[in-house]
Order: C-alpha cells, then structure tokens, then sequence
C-alpha cells in the first residue's frame, strides 16, 4: 500500500470514527438510503442474520468456518473489531485488504447527502454489504450491531434468523426490562423466514414465539427442537432437526462454545430444509475444528498461561466463571486482570469472577468509558481477597507474571475494547 494510499485510508478511517461524535442513531432509513445510492448491494447477497446478547460472534465465526469448508464463498461481518478496523469485514476468514476497503469507501462516500450525515455503524454496514456484493460471496453471515429491530442490520431479509440468547447489556438504548430486550431482538424476525435461538427464560420464549405466529416464521428452539450434549472426552454431541453427530469438537474454548455450535448447526438444517444448502458431515467437522474467534478464552501465551476474554457483561461472566471452573484450561491459582467500561454491570460481573481468584489486578483500558481501577475496586470491596490497583494495562500484566507460579493461570478480562488493546501489546499489528 503505497504511502497515498495509506494517507487516504487513514483519513477514511478518521471520518468513519468521527462520525461516533453523532452518537448511536435506531432506524432504518438511513441505511436504506445509503444503499439505494449504490444500487442496493443487499438485495443481492443471501444472508443469514445473528442477533443476542452473548454468542453472536463466535456463532457467526462457527458458519463462516463451516460454509466456508462446503466450497463457498463466505462473507462475515461482525462487531466491533478489537485491533483492526479492517477485522470487520471478512471472506474465507481472510480480513479486507485496507486498499480494498478504502475503494468501498470512496464508492459510498461519493454518494452521500451533505445533509444526512450517517452514523459511523450505518456507513460501515453499508460498506460490508457493498464489498460483499461486489465479491459475488455466497453467503453473507451479518451480525447486529446492537439489538435488532432498529439495527442497521435489519435491511436485510435473512435465509435464516438467528437469536442466540436475550439478557440484560446497552439498557440505556435497549429498555431496562428483559421483555423490552427481547421484543427488541426479536425485531429481526422477519415473515416465512426460520428464527433458530438458544433463548430459554419463559418470558423471552414467549416474545419469540409470538413474534414468530405473528410473521409465519417457523421457530426452532435450542433444548426443544435440538439439543446438545458434552461427552466425557470433551467432544459433544448434537441431535438436531434431522441430523445427529455423536463426538463433535470445536476449536473455541469453553462448554458455552457447544450450544453456539448447535445453533450454527440447526441453521444450517434449516437451509439444507429450505433446499438451499446441502451438508457434508465431513465438512461440518472441519469447519467446527478450524474455526477462529479472538478474545474467546484465546491463549495469549504458555509460559505463564495466560488467556483472554472479552466478557463484558454478567451472562459472558458466567460463561468465563464455568469454563475456569471445568478447568478448560489446568491451573492451580487464579490471578486476574479487570478493566471494565463504566456503563457495564461491573458489580454483576465482579461478584460472579471475583470468588475464583487468588488475586486481582484492577487497571484501565484507554478508551473513554472506562471505569478507573479505583472504581473498580470500590465495587469489588465485598468479593475482595488480595487485589491491586495498577491503571497502566502493561504493568499490570508485569505484576501478575510476577504473582504467578508455574502452574497459575492469567485470565484478562471485562471488555472487548480491553481486549483489543491487550492484544496490541501482546504484538497484534494494527494494519
């Protein structure tokens, strides 16, 4: 990339994150604009569309990664990218060139009205969907930004809809009550087209399945319709609408991982129902194997062990809690590393992680909303053995190498946005 080119990607990409100053904008209209202007790239592409509180992503990475070994051409597109602007965009698992999405970019940016400035996740869905056209993918695996029914999204008309789990996380733009949440997600639905969701609080069930009557959407339930199993071995078992597979293994750490799996495999039934698709067991284990989804319980280095997690919110807490409990990865003692964001439920969190640890680091990852390390301590008071306040991440890291045994385990934590920089610091490039 030559040095204009990388002058004018980076001012790109400075006006992409400069249009977050206009904040977080629900609707429609605007995408569909932006779209029209192009030629509506999305009316070209088959989708399948990924809504939740907790899963979407690797969900998404387990269909790619499966589609992908059927011989397709597979698009993904995911949020929000931890290093790279560019780990957004992605076919056959292989990130977007940034010459290749600066092009995207000026095609769009062309086009738009002075006087109907987008949202930075407006202009970058718009984006995905124009790259994706234009690469005649096969398929697009799109995750929702935020929600569903007023995500950017939600322009498409999916072959299949996926919820993976409603809980509580973004109360201030999604409704500070679990229904509220879930009507909102369940805002992806749309008429005839199958709804696969791992959601199982009768409250939530109950907006889905009338949601589903309502639009004449077939709905298919995780624990009801299919269901998964771990085998003893660490393999797991999947009886699904049709097909069964009795020692499956996934490349995803964490027993959380087997019930995305079985929702990305009753997807694929379904399409395979709908005549769209046909399944290659062989395929299916491949793809599962050589799946890869950062910041998911990713091991970051041996020696110690250290991993990371992008847990962000009390369910993705859980989620890391029990799969440090089964010890997926052996350890004697727990050291943990927290940043968190201030809006998050840090309590909820803290209280769910904080009992495992032999000790804990609290430090400050650089984005603006942050909580600071003594916030976070304040709140962790009732959970607390011995612990440490160190706002700077990488000294942070250095304390616990120094805390840690041979046999300890590391464990960073709290945010995805956390994630992404300790990655940077573990030698991640940023283009």
């Amino acid at each position: 990339m030559g040095d204009t080119s990388l002058t004018r990607y980076h001012d790109s990409i400075e006006y992409l994150f400069g249009l977050q100053k206009h904040g977080i904008k629900f609707g429609l209209n605007s995408t569909l604009r932006i779209l029209e202007r192009v030629g509506n790239p999305h009316e070209k592409l088959r989708f399948i569309h990924i809504a939740g509180t907790n899963g979407k992503g690797s969900t998404a990475a387990m269909l790619s990664s499966m589609l992908r070994e059927h011989g397709l051409k597979v698009g993904l597109y995911t949020s929000p990218h931890l290093v790279r602007f560019t780990e957004r965009f992605r076919i056959d698992d292989q990130e977007v060139k940034p010459e290749r999405i600066l092009k995207t970019f000026d095609r769009i940016y062309e086009t738009l009205d002075p006087r109907e400035v987008p949202t930075f996740f407006e202009m970058t869905t718009a984006m995905g969907f124009l790259y994706f056209a234009e690469e005649r993918v096969d398929w697009a695996v799109v995750e929702t930004g935020m929600g569903g029914r007023l995500d950017a999204t939600n322009v498409i008309r999916p072959q299949v809809s996926i919820i993976t789990n409603v809980s509580f996380d973004h109360q201030e733009y999604l409704g500070y009550t679990l229904s509220a949440i879930a009507r909102q997600k369940a805002g992806i639905v749309k008429e005839n087209v199958p709804l696969i969701s791992g959601a199982c609080q009768p409250l939530v069930v109950g907006i889905l399945k009338a949601t589903c009557y309502k639009m004449h959407a077939p709905l298919y339930l995780l624990r009801k319709d299919f269901k998964v199993r771990r085998n003893g071995d660490g393999s797991f078992m999947y009886q699904g609408l049709r097909k069964r597979w009795n020692s499956l293994d996934v490349n995803l750490a964490g027993s959380h991982q087997m019930q995305n799996a079985a929702l990305a495999l009753a997807s694929l039934e379904v399409l395979e129902r709908r005549g769209l698709f046909s399944i290659d067991s062989d395929a299916v284990q491949r793809g599962l194997v050589r799946v890869y989804w950062p910041a998911r319980l990713e091991v970051l280095s041996r020696d110690p062990l250290i991993i990371l997690d992008g847990a962000h919110n009390p369910q993705g807490a859980e989620a890391l809690r029990d799969a440090l409990r089964r010890k997926s990865f052996p350890y004697r003692k727990l050291h943990l590393i927290v940043g968190i964001m201030a809006d998050k439920d840090i309590r909820g969190m803290l209280k769910t992680l904080l009992p495992l640890a032999e000790t804990v680091i609290f430090t400050q990852p650089r984005y603006v909303r942050a909580a600071s390390p003594e916030m976070l301590r304040r709140l962790a008071r009732p959970f607390l053995k011995q612990h440490y306040v160190i706002a700077d991440p990488a000294s942070a890291i250095e304390q616990a190498k120094r805390l840690a045994e041979p046999e300890d385990l590391i464990c960073i934590t709290g945010s995805l946005y956390f994630a992404g920089e300790i990655k940077e610091l573990f030698g991640e490039k940023t283009l």
